[in-house]
């Protein structure tokens, strides 16, 4: 496609005018460009079900725990707004997947709603839920963008919860029934596969802390639910190896270098605490490893929930990992605090800028993590499937120029190129997101898109990052 043309299509989907000379100036000053990360390096752009979809109980589609907690737990979400509508992606999809050609994006990450599949967990599936992810991964083919499917991204039925949830073991054959009809359903044309989305985020924020769905707190659940997310990576992992030729197979993880505060002793073993629970808790019993007890006593706990053969059927040999970075962790002791005697020092303490999520902005996390997966003895291919930024977005006159935003992509960037450049297998980069979204207990307030959307007109507009990375991935 020329720029004339590209300017036509762009025009016709308001996608607006160029970017501003200056930032293409600054852009080509720096001199990073996509050539510098090879040919066959994965450009994308992520999202999630619930964040984008809406249609939260058409066409059969069940209730998710996440409709159930924005619903009946409002004073959880800090807006009080849910995902019911969302971007309409249900009935918008064409439209957004035909945007992201538009802005030169190759691939597109999303998540299949296992309540929209199989809205009670097990049972009859919803073959209108079937016929919706045909039509959005039909659509991505046709516009030669590259579907990547995640499994799960913690949309569990209430049906499900109901019954235990993810304490309860028996959701590792709810999870295999769910994958099973997924991989034949769409594995002829989908060969990238995601099994789960940050199990570190939603194991503790739902089944300890209550911050996310299912709002529970619950010690002796959380150590049930890990063992039980763990023992599904590889669960679904297997099945997807026997269910779809040529598939490439990973898993997602949120991760984050932790550094201790001011270096003091204290500080330092809560530091190995907290490392052992934010990024070794699910990768390393994938890996073989077993659970990280040395470093995190309290982890013995589960052993009393893992049956014999566990630890086996616990491994899975993954194509990829994917990474999620968006900061770093900083901690200090505090003996009170339960697992792991420490508590994250605030971000307007460490020196940095800090975004509309109270991180820091720490782009040398991303190098650093990098490195320290890639330390795992046979560790597979990388990709970084998760980074983005949330800053405060202003239309002014019709556009957003969020240059803020651009500087942090552009920073990240630099460090994964680092870690790349030292030989490390690092094999692609998604931006989350790519549509403003229900951003979890944060409602709408808080915004990652490169695209952003009015709640109330449903009106798209691309943002200055969202031109920029359009202009950086044009061959």
């Amino acid at each position: 496609m020329d720029r004339k043309e590209w300017l036509k299509i762009s025009a016709a989907l308001g996608f607006g005018a160029m970017l501003p000379k200056e930032i293409l100036a600054q852009l080509a000053e720096e001199g990073i460009k996509r050539s510098d990360f090879g040919d066959d390096f994965v450009w994308g752009t992520a999202t999630a079900a619930y964040q984008i979809e809406g249609g939260w109980n058409l066409d059969g589609k069940g209730e998710s725990v996440w409709d159930h907690f924005t619903h009946f737990k409002k004073n959880k979400i800090k807006t009080r707004e849910n995902g019911d509508v969302s971007c309409d992606f249900y009935h918008q999809y064409e439209n957004d997947i035909k945007l992201m050609k538009s802005m030169n994006i190759p691939a597109f990450r999303f998540s299949i709603a296992w309540s929209r599949v199989l809205p009670n967990g097990t049972g009859e599936v919803n073959q209108k839920g079937i016929e919706f992810y045909n039509k959005v991964i039909d659509c991505c083919l046709q516009n030669g963008v590259e579907p990547w499917v995640t499994l799960y991204h913690w949309d569990l039925q209430q049906a499900l919860q109901e019954k235990g949830g993810w304490a309860n073991r028996e959701v590792i054959k709810w999870f295999e029934n769910f994958v099973e009809i997924a991989s034949r359903a769409f594995g002829d044309r989908v060969k990238k596969w995601m099994v789960f989305n940050e199990p570190m985020a939603f194991v503790p924020l739902g089944y300890l802390l209550g911050i996310h769905a299912p709002g529970k707190i619950n010690f002796s659940d959380f150590y049930k639910s890990v063992h039980h997310v763990v023992m599904c990576h590889g669960a679904g992992g297997r099945i997807l190896r026997k269910n779809v030729p040529n598939a490439v197979i990973g898993t997602t993880f949120s991760c984050s270098p932790v550094d201790a505060w001011m270096d003091k002793k204290a500080n330092q073993e809560s530091r190995k605490r907290g490392d052992a629970m934010i990024n070794r808790l699910f990768i390393e019993p994938i890996l073989g490893m077993g659970y990280p007890v040395k470093d995190l006593p309290p982890l013995k706990k589960i052993k009393k929930h893992m049956k014999p053969g566990d630890e086996e059927l616990m491994k899975f040999d993954f194509d990829f990992i994917g990474l999620q970075n968006y900061s770093r962790t900083v901690t200090k002791a505090l003996a009170i605090v339960p697992i792991v005697k420490g508590i994250n020092v605030p971000a307007k303490k460490l020196g940095h800028d800090i975004t509309e999520m109270g991180w820091e902005v720490y782009p040398e996390g991303m190098y650093r993590i990098i490195k320290q997966f890639a330390a795992y003895k046979n560790m597979p291919r990388i990709y970084v499937t998760e980074n983005g930024v949330a800053f405060k977005d202003e239309l002014v006159n019709g556009e957003i120029n969020d240059t803020k935003r651009i500087q942090f992509l552009k920073d990240y960037l630099a460090q994964i190129l680092r870690a790349k450049k030292e030989g490390i297998n690092v094999g692609g980069y998604f931006i989350w997101s790519f549509i403003d979204n229900f951003e979890w207990a944060e409602g709408y307030k808080t915004r990652f898109g490169l695209v952003a959307f009015d709640p109330a007109t449903q009106k798209r507009t691309v943002k200055a990052s969202g031109k920029w990375y359009s202009e950086f991935l044009r061959k």
